[in-house]
C-alpha cells in the first residue's frame, strides 16, 4: 500500500459503516465459530499474517482477512506485516501448531492455494482475532462469504478503538483524486462519484481523478442497493487490490461489504 498520502483528517466510518447488501444480518451477533466439519490439521509455516503452510505442504491463505505484505522482491515489508506475522505465529505455537480449516465454496485461487477458514482447536477463529486486534482488514470475495458477518464484526471492533492498521495515517483512506498510475495493491480510496455507467459485462462506478470501481455482472446479485445515477456525488469509499489500465486505476468489487458510503464527523 503506497505512503504518504493519506487524507487530510481521518472520515468517520463508525456509526456511518453501512454495506450495500442484500443480506440483512446482525453483524453485533456474529458467530465465528466452527462447524463440525472442520478439519484438523498441522500447521507447518506462517509466511504471513493471511497465508500458511499445513505439514502435507497445502499452502493456504486464510478467507475473509488481508493482512498487509512482508517483504518481497526487493520490497520492504508494509508497517504490521510482521506484527500480523507473528501474531498469528504466537496464536499457533500455543496449540502446537494444531488447527481446523474448513475450505470456501471456492476452495482454490488463482495462485493455486487452498482458501479456508481458520481456527486453533479450542474454536477461536484466528482470523477474527487478527482482525479485532486491528491487524489486517476484513475482505469479502464470493462465493466464500459464509463468515463475512464474523469478519465484519471483528474489524469493526478495532476501527472503533482505533487499532492498530486504523491507527497508522499510511494506512488511511486515499483520495481518488490524489492517486498515481504507479500505485497499485490493496488500498482504501475515498472520493465522489462523478459517473455510474454499464458496459463490457459490468457497473463502472467513476469518483474523482483518474479512478473507477468495477463491478462484474455475475456480482450484482449481492447488491440490493445497485449503483445508479442517484450515487452521482455521494462520497464513497473502497477498498481492494488496486490496478492501472487503460491510463486510469481501479478496483474491482466482488461484494458491497467492500464499498461503504462515507460521512464526516
Amino acid at each position: 500500500m503506497p505512503k504518504a498520502k493519506a487524507v487530510p483528517g481521518k472520515a468517520s466510518l463508525v456509526g456511518a459503516f453501512f454495506v450495500l447488501a442484500c443480506w440483512q444480518q446482525n453483524i453485533s451477533a456474529a458467530d465465528c465459530s466452527p462447524p463440525v466439519t472442520a478439519e484438523a490439521v498441522q500447521v507447518r509455516y506462517i509466511h504471513d499474517g493471511d497465508t500458511l503452510v499445513l505439514a502435507d505442504n497445502r499452502k493456504v491463505r486464510l478467507i475473509g482477512i488481508n493482512t498487509p505484505e512482508v517483504s518481497r522482491n526487493g520490497e520492504p515489508a508494509q508497517a504490521l506485516a510482521i506484527n500480523a506475522r507473528d501474531r498469528l505465529r504466537q496464536l499457533l505455537f500455543e496449540q502446537s501448531n494444531k488447527a481446523r480449516i474448513l475450505y470456501g465454496q471456492q476452495k482454490v485461487d488463482d495462485h493455486g492455494r487452498s482458501l479456508a477458514h481458520l481456527w486453533s482447536p479450542d474454536g477461536t477463529n484466528l482470523a477474527a482475532v487478527l482482525l479485532r486486534e486491528g491487524l489486517g482488514w476484513a475482505v469479502a470475495i464470493p462465493p466464500n462469504v459464509r463468515l463475512l458477518e464474523c469478519y465484519l464484526e471483528s474489524e469493526r471492533q478495532a476501527l472503533e478503538a482505533s487499532r492498530g492498521v486504523w491507527d497508522r495515517p499510511d494506512y488511511h483512506a486515499i483520495a481518488s483524486n490524489q492517486l498515481s498510475l504507479r500505485d497499485e495493491g490493496f488500498m482504501r480510496v475515498k472520493g465522489r462519484v462523478t459517473r455510474v455507467n454499464h458496459g463490457g459485462g459490468a457497473t463502472w462506478i467513476n469518483l474523482e481523478g483518474r479512478f473507477a470501481v468495477r463491478i462484474p455482472d455475475q456480482d450484482l446479485q449481492w447488491f440490493a442497493n445497485r449503483p445508479d445515477t442517484t450515487w452521482l456525488g455521494r462520497e464513497l469509499e473502497v477498498r481492494g487490490w488496486l490496478y492501472v489500465t487503460k491510463g486510469e486505476s481501479r478496483i474491482t468489487v466482488n461484494h458491497p461489504a467492500a464499498i461503504t458510503m462515507v460521512r464526516d464527523r
